[in-house]
């Protein structure tokens, strides 16, 4: 089982999270980040079959970015 580490929380983050979230048996962790925070605590709410974590992540900025992936560990 993996950490899945998705960066954005648009339309296509929200399908790429409900898709991978319905793969639970490859998928042990999914972790959504965006520049809006609580767009992702909306999308983590509807999912029932995985627990996903959320983060505020401004992808422009490296050293940001740099510090989720480190934390993650996707």
């Amino acid at each position: 089982m993996s950490k899945v580490l998705i960066i954005g929380a648009g339309g296509v983050g929200r399908v790429v999270v409900h898709k991978c979230a319905q793969r639970n048996d490859i998928f042990s962790q999914i972790v959504l980040a965006s520049r809006t925070k609580s767009k992702c605590d909306s999308i983590a709410a509807e999912i029932n079959q995985i627990k996903v974590a959320t983060a505020r992540i401004d992808a422009d900025n490296v050293p940001e970015l740099v510090t989720l992936i480190r934390k993650q560990q996707p």
